[in-house]
């Protein structure tokens, strides 16, 4: 599996999207349907109806790549019911989504910060 950096951020289009759609339409699905630039050093995660595969878009600074994972006893557990039509995740969320955790239900604990007072 391919490994991106810990700070990269990862944003999934929560709708189901066809899967015969290639690097150009799932570009523009990021600039009109996300509202953000696929040029940016960024994740774009794409599911398919049955949820049993992944497509994830992202520049590389010399072009686009797009990273295909099908799952072939299971489904991957997709952020249906969410707020927004598009989710950021953390790459820790982002690595339990694909060893097939519902990213719903893992919160990390709080980060404390010593020294501050509220």
């Amino acid at each position: 599996m391919i490994q991106w950096p810990d700070n990269v951020r990862c944003y999934l289009h929560r709708e189901p999207v066809d899967f015969r759609k290639a690097i150009n339409g799932l570009s523009v699905i990021v600039q009109e349907d996300m509202g953000l630039s696929p040029f940016e050093p960024c994740l774009f995660v794409f599911c398919n109806r049955r949820r049993t595969q992944l497509k994830v878009l992202y520049w590389d600074e010399t072009g686009f790549a797009l990273w295909q994972k099908r799952l072939e006893q299971d489904k991957f557990c997709w952020p249906r019911h969410w707020p927004d039509d598009t989710v950021m995740l953390s790459s820790e969320q982002w690595q339990w989504l694909l060893r097939g955790m519902d990213i719903r239900q893992l919160t990390p604990h709080k980060t404390c910060v010593f020294g501050v007072t509220a």
